[in-house]
């Protein structure tokens, strides 16, 4: 729901339409040739030793795919969503007409980019779909498996080119890092930090849930209508830690035209979301700790936070710390400004556009 509310931040902000539950891309992504794909995983064991007979995987496609002299796929590119987004998202246009286009960094027609909905979001499998808390309790390594098992069985990829992620999919790039060091020739992690979800962090992501599970309507996941009272202080939350403070104080500076904007987004964040869908995305980071590892990322690495962004402070000094423990990676804050856009300013590419070709130029020597 992070996500889908922060692209719905950024929807009316740019004075486009707001996205679908789906995060279905603004009328002017639609000019991109994508595709979507699903892909079935049986007898899936997640790391809490539930099962599912089968899971779901949802992906959209742009490009293709590239075969070198040996056969194998050598242009392959994933990029990874947040905490309640899709693969979609990757569509609207702050993201897409900075990065897809000829002569662009990742020109579909040199890279096969692969957008996948992680467990629990978008079209793959998820609580809403009917086992609602019944469903398995799944972590970033279960969705990072289930990533693995999508590219490795259902592409036939033995190594990709690139893979990027924002926010939870930031963390995502960095458990892929540690996992499976050979897999991805470059790592983009966007907006997030190394270390376990604690301290402020976890604190406001236990509230949200808490806020959900607290409300009678919610009645253990079984409800028959909305838990709204508990969605609207999970979404006044998820508002408050994807702002961007100099931005919205620019574009509202009137107590009544800010009090508007924030009424209206959380009103339309409680409209597309599915309260144990949430509960499940937010609790997923709760096993998430690369730091004892980190020496395992060997795979070149560009490391982008943003200095206005509440969810990662710029206070923290862990990717600093970080990247000196890792064999070829480099970290820049965004500094802060009256454009930048909080935690949001992972998915407006402009802003770190020429890091992503930087990586690109000192990958393609390897």
């Amino acid at each position: 729901m992070l996500t889908t509310l922060l692209l719905l931040l950024q929807a009316a902000t740019a004075q486009t339409p707001a996205l679908t539950p789906a995060a279905t891309p603004t009328a002017s992504a639609t000019k991109w040739p994508a595709r979507d794909a699903q892909f079935t995983i049986r007898n899936f064991r997640f790391r809490s030793g539930e099962t599912l007979p089968e899971l779901r995987l949802n992906y959209t496609t742009l490009g293709s795919p590239h075969r070198n002299a040996r056969g194998e796929i050598d242009n392959a590119v994933m990029i990874l969503h947040g905490t309640g987004g899709t693969g979609r998202q990757f569509l609207s246009p702050q993201f897409a007409d900075e990065l897809y286009g000829p002569g662009q960094p990742l020109d579909i027609t040199r890279y096969w980019i692969i957008l996948p909905d992680g467990i629990g979001h978008g079209k793959s499998s998820k609580p809403s779909d009917g086992l609602h808390m019944r469903f398995p309790r799944y972590d970033y390594d279960d969705m990072v498996d289930g990533q693995y098992l999508l590219l490795r069985d259902g592409l036939n990829i033995r190594r990709m080119r690139l893979i990027m992620g924002t926010s939870m999919g930031c963390m995502h790039s960095l458990v892929w890092g540690e996992t499976r060091p050979d897999f991805a020739r470059a790592l983009m992690p966007l907006a997030c930090e190394p270390v376990e979800i604690a301290g402020l962090n976890r604190m406001w992501r236990k509230l949200a849930m808490d806020g959900i599970t607290a409300d009678p309507a919610w009645a253990g996941g079984e409800y028959r209508t909305p838990p709204t009272q508990g969605l609207r202080t999970a979404a006044s939350l998820l508002f408050v830690a994807g702002a961007a403070p100099l931005y919205f104080q620019a574009q509202y500076p009137k107590r009544s035209s800010a009090e508007a904007f924030a009424e209206e987004r959380v009103t339309a964040a409680i409209a597309a979301t599915d309260a144990n869908d949430l509960l499940y995305q937010i609790d997923a980071s709760r096993s998430y700790d690369p730091w004892p590892r980190l020496e395992a990322i060997t795979a070149p690495t560009m490391w982008i936070n943003s200095a206005d962004d509440f969810i990662n402070p710029r206070d923290l000094d862990y990717p600093v710390r970080a990247v000196a423990r890792m064999r070829d990676a480099r970290f820049r804050l965004i500094p802060e400004t009256a454009d930048t856009r909080g935690h949001g300013t992972h998915t407006a590419a402009r802003f770190w556009k020429q890091d992503l070709v930087d990586l690109l130029q000192r990958t393609d020597q390897r």
